[in-house]
């Protein structure tokens, strides 16, 4: 009897045994079939960015400079896809091409050729908002302007998002005012001024200095809770809170305290 009983349980254990690696090995399985999906998919964008970035010759000053933070972007794209080991970093990869490709097609605007189909939207981009007036400020001694379009002043485009968690416009600029919370990961004091004497009561930009110091504007926390309703966890605010916000892409792109203030 005590005979068939431990038969009995090692057929068992053996069952279960087999049970948890046929388990294991399909979550293997799944998972490098999710990278390898993931990673076709972002060097798919990525020769898209680099197509472009070869092919295309700014004209003039705001031209230019698009088309060198498109060159950027390609370079941080391909040096994440290559160093990617989960599916999420390939998506990451894939962000940074995207955000190449707003470059490129801001760099056609400027030299007023076909803009090309549209694009998938950023993280962090419909609630950023948009520049949609011309705007000029004085800060710390120097005059720092926005508007809808390029031109000799504003040469500095910015495709709209989340830098260091906080959100900014889609629009041209004099100067990249976001970079240095994009270089560092973290804002100074003066930019929430900044942003107040900037954008407050634009229309596009629909929310002002607390807004922006808390990371979101009107509307984005109900569409936040809808999310979370919706996914069932918190998931997604630990994504859209750190990955969009400079500690990724920060480092060497950009060079050092040029910016000041900030």
């Amino acid at each position: 009897m005590s005979s068939t009983l431990l038969i009995l349980i090692i057929v068992v254990v053996a069952a279960i045994a087999f049970l948890v690696y046929a388990t294991q090995k399909a979550s293997g399985r799944k998972s490098a079939e999710s990278l390898a999906d993931a990673k076709a998919d972002a060097r798919r964008v990525i020769e898209r960015l680099g197509g472009q970035v070869l092919n295309l010759t700014g004209t003039d000053e705001a031209s230019k400079q698009a088309l060198a933070d498109a060159s950027e972007r390609y370079t941080a794209a391909a040096s994440q896809i290559d160093q990617a080991t989960t599916a999420k970093q390939a998506l990451l990869a894939r962000e940074s091409a995207v955000e190449g490709l707003y470059y490129v097609r801001a760099a056609r605007v400027a030299m007023g050729i076909d803009p090309g189909p549209e694009l998938d939207e950023l993280t962090g981009q419909r609630s950023a908002g948009v520049v949609t007036e011309d705007r000029r400020v004085e800060f710390e001694g120097r005059e720092i302007e926005a508007s809808p379009g390029p031109s000799q002043r504003t040469p500095n485009y910015y495709p709209g998002g989340r830098v260091a968690g906080r959100p900014v416009p889609a629009g041209w600029y004099s100067e990249p005012w976001w970079k240095p919370a994009l270089v560092a990961g973290a804002w100074g004091l003066g930019s929430v001024l900044l942003f107040d004497a900037m954008f407050s009561g634009m229309n596009g930009v629909d929310y002002g200095a607390q807004g922006f110091e808390s990371g979101y504007g009107d509307g984005f926390q109900q569409g936040y809770d809808q999310g979370q309703l919706d996914s069932g966890g918190g998931e997604q605010g630990g994504d859209w809170g750190g990955d969009q916000g400079g500690g990724d892409w920060g480092g060497g792109d950009f060079g050092g305290g040029d910016f000041g203030g900030f």
